[in-house]
């Protein structure tokens, strides 16, 4: 679960009575869909040939260029994470991740369930002992594509979830 029990304002558009600006949802969604891509070839080493994850983070996109529905969208990340279930391990984790980033443009405090993923993949493919080095160095290297209009908000974000994310933010 990667909720809080309250939804933060910040992360519900205007529209629907929070502060958040349709411009800033789209880079939440376009920062959680890096955040999958690059770790999407753990997942494409387990299954080549599934291209649900890869779609989803394609749709995810497409969302934000206003190709698609939110409600495509949605769907794609309900496919990557069918294809998540039938796996394990770091596979499994970046499966998510893609399945993380579709959704924002449903809820966009999905970012952080797509960044967590990862950040998580990453620590699970890594060398025996190596894992928590692998997380930090994922974790750093998200924060470095954090695009300036929501850096801060994301980097509050995760202080504020960082133990409903399994820690993961602490890089």
């Amino acid at each position: 679960m990667i909720f809080s029990e309250s939804r933060d304002p910040r992360f519900i558009t205007i529209r629907r009575g929070g502060t958040l600006s349709d411009a800033n949802h789209h880079l939440l969604a376009l920062w959680a869909a890096e955040c999958a891509e690059h770790v999407w070839p753990l997942f494409e080493a387990a299954q080549p040939l599934d291209p649900r994850p890869r779609r989803a983070v394609e749709l995810a996109r497409a969302w934000t260029r206003g190709e698609i529905t939110m409600m495509q969208a949605r769907s794609a990340a309900g496919y990557a994470n069918d294809a998540a279930r039938e796996l394990s391990g770091a596979a499994r984790h970046a499966a998510h991740a893609a399945g993380q980033a579709a959704a924002v443009a449903h809820v966009a405090a999905h970012e952080l369930g797509a960044a967590a993923y990862a950040i998580k993949a990453a620590q699970v493919s890594a060398s025996k002992g190596e894992g928590e080095q692998a997380g930090r160095q994922e974790c750093r290297w998200q924060r470095e594509q954090l695009p300036d209009e929501i850096r801060e908000l994301v980097l509050d974000d995760q202080r504020l979830r960082n133990d409903v994310c399994w820690l993961m933010f602490d890089c």
